[in-house]
């Protein structure tokens, strides 16, 4: 994986300006740690961080290929699954070869085949091409938008990269904050609207877009988007389906030059994972699996099991641990890392995120990174194939509403009259609700109960997995660790999005489709595990030390967040017994010490980058 950024001026001479680009590329160094590289000519400048994952000794970038007088030079995040398949495909249209990246593959797909070359790509990728010829630069993201790519368009130029520091560090490029991104922040964050960059000249390429910015403008189209087709299997068939579609997918993204190992919580979904590239290993002669979990000091005494998290994780992990004789690392992290660490994950975000969800898992990429250079994750599984507990409460079902967000009200009350009436909070939630809803493909013939679960999947794929990504993203990329997420293989994706409710539940279990699909790969007792989300930290200590924090903010006086907040309603929240809740404001674990910190993070966030709000 990689950071790349660059820009495009059509009315400036950019190799006049090197030392912008080499500012902007500096900041993606934790991205790439391995190398760094810039191109520039008269109109385009492009910047390139490296971390080497595949043929670590000639994949530099910028990349750089001619075809008889014509340059194409391209920047790029990611990884090909099918690079071998597209290499030999082109070796046999006379396409020829100096290396064995992807990098390369994608370069010369692009060469072959032109803008249409995503639509033969299998894997996770952001990249900016630059075309001589055309005098044009191409952009693509992903399917699923595993990987960043956020724009600014102005007057003439265009300014891009992997991450919004990037292009906050062209002085083109302002800090400035308008009532969306406000209303981004108080109440649909720490989720984004999809393509909304949260400061004013910022937007983001959609997953399933490629873009072309010539002197005639910017021309962005979908080359994919979710699609409802009839489903024809019946539950064997489609477990069998499950079964072969993801096999595939892990042996593929198991596919390294440097040490990788696999994120293991015991849950079904990393056990799964795991349990595949164990077999794979063992069958290839690969040696031995390693695999991490992530805990918290004393987790174990102040655990209570609620809805929303019915059990603890570590007796899973030996569970599944022992089963599959890998060599296991525990990390576990204490009150005082998760507080401190909170700044560094709102800079690895450029905005406030998930708080300690965010910052224990910067913590924890930290450890890998000692080891390993690539990991396998189990993000998406809950998104696609419905394992969240609103998939099944119809409260959630039939709030009108982000299921994830059903504390929307609480949320517009903590604001400031005068930001609550510039921002219309609710109105503006209700209006992005309303967008989405208004977007699912839906299929002739679907009863309410078939149009209300799609509605649903599509919400969940759409508007809440994308938050999981983007930190996923983030906070590994922070330290120099590429995740690779097999469950948002596409063709998983689009498979699986038109399997019938009552299939997808099969067993009257959530998920039920893919636990008989592994039916044989785990042990019956993980393979039926109640779900339970990713960990963290239950100490009191953590509530005690975010609240005081808080407090302290809002005492003492002079910070930019007071002025957007609703004081007396935060302080009272702060000082009751409410604050200890586990009825989460966002998602399944962000409740009340959560709340804290994610204000904590909006006040680091508006001082650390000089926020304009206007």
């Amino acid at each position: 994986m990689c950071g790349f950024t660059g820009w495009i001026d059509w009315t400036d001479d950019l190799t006049k300006q090197s030392n912008i680009l080499e500012k902007m590329t500096g900041t993606l160094a934790n991205r790439g740690p391995d190398a760094s590289g810039t191109w520039i000519s008269p109109h385009c400048a492009l910047g390139h961080r490296r971390l080497s994952v595949i043929d670590p000794a000639n994949g530099a970038q910028p990349m750089i290929r001619t075809s008889d007088d014509d340059m194409y030079v391209l920047v790029y995040n990611g990884e090909l699954y099918n690079a071998l398949e597209l290499k030999k495909e082109l070796e046999g249209r006379g396409r020829r070869f100096t290396t064995t990246c992807d990098t390369e593959v994608l370069l010369v797909a692009y060469m072959e085949w032109g803008p249409s070359c995503v639509e033969k790509f299998n894997g996770i990728f952001a990249f900016a091409l630059w075309d001589s010829k055309e005098q044009h630069l191409f952009m693509a993201r992903d399917r699923l938008g595993v990987k960043p790519f956020f724009f600014a368009k102005q007057l003439g130029r265009l300014v891009f990269g992997s991450e919004p520091k990037a292009l906050l560090a062209h002085p083109a490029i302002k800090p400035e904050v308008g009532p969306e991104g406000l209303a981004e922040i108080f109440i649909v964050g720490p989720a984004r609207t999809p393509g909304v960059g949260i400061y004013r000249d910022l937007a983001e390429l959609l997953p399933g877009q490629c873009a072309i910015y010539s002197r005639s403008g910017l021309n962005i189209r979908a080359y994919w988007k979710l699609e409802s087709k009839p489903h024809t299997e019946n539950v064997q068939e489609t477990a069998k389906t499950v079964g072969e579609l993801l096999k595939d997918t892990v042996e593929r993204q198991l596919i390294s030059d440097v040490p990788l190992c696999t994120l293991l919580s015991g849950g079904l979904d990393s056990s799964a994972l795991t349990s595949l590239a164990v077999n794979y290993y063992n069958e290839t002669g690969q040696g031995v699996v390693h695999t991490f979990s992530v805990d918290y000091v004393d987790n174990d005494k102040h655990f209570k099991a609620h809805a929303f998290q019915p059990n603890a994780d570590a007796p899973w992990i030996e569970r599944m641990t022992t089963h599959l004789g890998t060599i296991h690392h525990s990390m576990v992290f204490d009150t005082p890392d998760l507080v401190a660490s909170l700044r560094e994950a709102m800079l690895a975000r450029d905005l406030p995120g998930m708080a300690d969800v965010d910052s224990s898992l910067l913590l924890f990429c930290r450890e890998i990174k000692k080891e390993a250079t690539v990991a396998i994750s189990g993000e998406a599984a809950d998104e696609i194939f419905g394992g969240y507990p609103w998939f099944h409460r119809e409260d959630a079902l039939n709030a009108g509403t982000f299921p994830w967000s059903l504390a929307a009200g609480m949320r517009a009350d903590l604001l400031s009259q005068d930001v609550a009436a510039w921002i219309r909070p609710l109105e503006y939630i209700g209006d992005r609700y309303s967008d989405a809803i208004a977007e699912v493909p839906h299929l002739d013939g679907e009863d309410a109960a078939a149009r209300k679960m799609r509605q649903m999947s599509y919400l969940n794929i759409t508007r809440f997995m994308p938050t999981l990504l983007d930190r996923k993203d983030r906070m590994s990329m922070a330290v120099g660790l590429e995740v690779r997420v097999p469950y948002c293989d596409h063709r998983l994706v689009e498979y699986v999005y038109n399997i019938p409710w009552e299939v997808k539940t099969a067993g009257d279990r959530e998920k039920g489709i893919l636990r008989l699909a592994l039916e044989g790969v785990l042990p019956h007792d993980v393979l039926y595990r109640k779900k339970s989300p990713y960990p963290k930290t239950h100490n009191p200590n953590y509530l005690n030390a975010v609240r005081k924090q808080l407090l302290e903010v809002i005492n003492e006086g002079s910070s930019p967040l007071l002025s957007l907040i609703n004081v007396k309603k935060i302080r009272e929240l702060a000082e009751s017994e409410a604050a200890s809740t586990n009825l989460p404001w966002f998602g399944q674990l962000m409740s009340g010490p959560q709340l804290f910190a994610y204000l904590l993070q909006v006040d680091m966030w508006l001082r650390e980058y000089k926020v304009v709000i206007r």
